[in-house]
């Protein structure tokens, strides 16, 4: 929100959300799927597994082809989708289920047992299409034996909050897991499995989208082991004993469960910020890829990110700053907010009211951090005005962000990105515009 006296942040801010929309369009399921569904087998049955956050919408297009386009029944096409609350599609037969995330809770646990019961039914004739996207991992819960969901609960808010990067969790979660590290392609073997996937991690790793059900796993106990002598000392006693049973190793690479398995993707953040650039080209900006699967602490990525956006300044080129990933946040206040929200904050303060220079940053998915409410934000916009008019409320960026409450200081400057449930997860989309008298031609 701007009080309107400033045109050129009123359209950067235009722009910069037309950016996040398109990044986010191109990884919609129908747009991105269709063209990879597998016919189904001659006389044998169609299985159709969905999880995490574009589990819904993914089911949902997959689905009506199968029954639309194929002709299978009830009798050939069965399944179960389980995705995070409040990103339920209307799909037809085929259940969905809407479960905990990133926490996990039962709703998760009874889903996911109902779909290993259902995947060990598959046989050589059949065919398995397992449709991943990120949020997989929390959606998908299957505990060890020994292991409760409380246990899990507590591990992975410990780890929420410790400044672990996505692979470090999910090597924990794929050795303590029933489905995760390549133990739901065990179930469905000698089944032909095909996984089409919609990345959320940096470098689009098999193993690490949802914690890699349906791929072989190269961690091992130990690495487990050394995570969690890292990260989550005190976790409960039952999670050490689990790590130190040789039965809960993932399965290899090269098992024989894996002979019959394709994986394919179908939308990576790499998709998502080629589409923007066209976007960006179009309204003049010289388009300046950051990379797609950059890490780090989000307030001092952000502070490399304005360092960059003020040299372009400088220089006199009028550019759009890209880049995805999936930053981090170690919490040491007792504030509301995710990583994108904490990088706009960061992002923000370095900046210091530059004139020039408005920016986004955004989850794909359409949360960042929050509640587990459909109406979380994703996001924030930072213009050359906020400070501004943070400090005539009497708001100091500092104090919030040494809070880790970027949305509290987001919400009270109206500055929050709200789009609601996306139905898709390309992880973080964050986008820097530099105006100035120069001129931008493809």
């Amino acid at each position: 929100m701007t009080d309107g006296s400033n045109p050129l942040e009123e359209s950067q801010r235009q722009i910069l959300l037309e950016l996040f929309d398109q990044a986010v369009a191109s990884a919609k399921p129908q747009a991105c799927l269709p063209d990879y569904l597998p016919a189904p087998p001659k006389s044998g049955r169609v299985f159709l597994f969905a999880g995490g956050k574009a589990a819904g919408a993914m089911m949902e297009v997959a689905e009506r082809i199968y029954r639309e386009d194929y002709g299978l029944g009830t009798d050939r096409l069965l399944g179960l989708a389980i995705t995070r609350n409040g990103y339920g599609r209307p799909t037809g037969s085929l259940p969905l289920i809407e479960a905990g995330h990133p926490v996990p809770n039962q709703a998760g646990v009874d889903a996911t047992h109902r779909l290993l019961e259902l995947a060990k039914t598959a046989n050589e004739e059949d065919l398995v299409v397992v449709l991943l996207s990120g949020g997989g991992s929390a959606n998908w819960i299957a505990p060890v034996s020994g292991v409760s969901l409380a246990d899990k609960q507590t591990l992975t808010k410990t780890l929420l909050r410790s400044g672990a990067d996505i692979e470090e969790i999910n090597i924990l979660r794929k050795h303590l897991s029933d489905l995760k590290g390549g133990r739901l392609a065990r179930a469905v073997f000698p089944a032909r499995l095909i996984t089409l996937a919609i990345s959320d991690v940096p470098g689009d790793d098999p193993s690490v989208i949802a914690s890699g059900p349906t791929v072989g796993d190269t961690s091992t106990l130990a690495d487990a082991r050394l995570i969690l002598k890292r990260f989550a000392p005190d976790a409960p006693p039952c999670i050490h004993h689990a790590l130190l049973d040789e039965s809960n190793e993932s399965p290899l690479p090269d098992d024989a469960i894996f002979e019959h398995s394709d994986y394919i993707m179908v939308a990576r953040p790499a998709m998502a910020l080629e589409a923007t650039a066209s976007r960006a080209e179009e309204a003049g900006y010289e388009p300046i890829f950051l990379g797609d699967a950059v890490e780090g602490e989000a307030r001092i990525i952000a502070r490399a990110h304005a360092k960059m956006a003020k040299e372009i300044a400088r220089s006199g080129r009028r550019a759009a700053l890209l880049s995805g990933g999936e930053l981090t946040v170690t919490l040491k206040g007792d504030g509301r907010g995710g990583p994108n929200q904490e990088y706009a904050l960061a992002i923000a303060m370095a900046l210091d009211g530059h004139p020039l220079i408005s920016a986004i940053a955004g989850d794909t998915d359409g949360t960042d951090g929050g509640n587990g409410s459909r109406n979380d934000p994703a996001g924030a916009l930072v213009g050359p005005s906020i400070l501004t008019r943070a400090e005539a409320q009497g708001l100091d960026a500092a104090s919030f962000l040494a809070r880790n409450d970027s949305t509290g200081f987001f919400e009270k400057t109206g500055d929050l990105v709200v789009p609601g449930p996306t139905f898709t997860n390309v992880n973080d989309f964050r986008a820097l515009i530099i105006d100035n008298k120069g001129s931008y031609s493809r």
